[in-house]
């Protein structure tokens, strides 16, 4: 029988990671059109309203009742704008490991939005699901990517050569799919000597110990 997360929100100081909602919709297409976005992920491009009511309505759900992982819309606390996506995939529920991935919105970046989120699924994957293993893989030119992967304190065991398909930009402002690596991160609860408190400290904000 397929084990499933159970639909929650994570809160920390800054942030809310919850369920997507139809109100996104506006939100996220604007997220999802962005040039980074369109670089490093396979979204479709344009993305438009009617992808993001497939992924808000049939795609993130089916994420979690599929036991495939779960995705949170990750939203400012204050303002309640959409900060970005955490996404949990490719879980193996006899291995206790998933993998983690994210999109920050480019209004959001700089912030250390992306590292408070994936330390705030960190923390509940390990100590709430009591899994053993977390997996983020960046592109190889992926530099921002790969700083978040080191802020969060993600140990480098490899690279995956050919591995992954991003898109560049041609002159003619078309897109053109590129190959490229991907290096593997993980993180091991032991990894987290410190402690998630301290380590988001060190970052600049608060714990996050409320999920329900």
């Amino acid at each position: 029988m397929t084990s499933t997360f159970p639909d929650i929100s994570i809160n920390t100081d800054r942030l809310v990671l919850r369920p997507f909602e139809l109100a996104d919709i506006p939100e996220l297409t604007d997220m999802m059109n962005d040039e980074l976005v369109t670089a490093w992920t396979p979204v479709p491009h344009p993305y438009t309203a009617a992808d993001a009511r497939e992924w808000i309505t049939r795609i993130a759900p089916a994420e979690r009742t599929s036991g495939r992982g779960i995705v949170f819309a990750v939203t400012e606390f204050l303002t309640q704008r959409l900060v970005g996506i955490a996404h949990l995939r490719n879980t193996d529920w006899r291995c206790l490991a998933s993998e983690i991935a994210y999109v920050t919105a480019p209004w959001a970046r700089g912030e250390g939005y992306a590292s408070e989120s994936v330390l705030a699924v960190t923390g509940w994957l390990f100590r709430d699901q009591k899994f053993e293993r977390l997996e983020l893989r960046t592109p190889a030119d992926n530099t921002a990517a790969q700083q978040v992967a080191q802020k969060v304190g993600c140990i480098s065991e490899g690279v995956l050569r050919n591995a992954w398909i991003a898109r560049a930009q041609t002159e003619d402002g078309s897109w053109t799919d590129i190959r490229t690596d991907l290096i593997i991160w993980s993180l091991l609860p032991e990894d987290l000597e410190g402690g998630l408190g301290e380590l988001a400290g060190e970052l600049g904000y608060a714990g996050f110990a409320e999920w329900g």
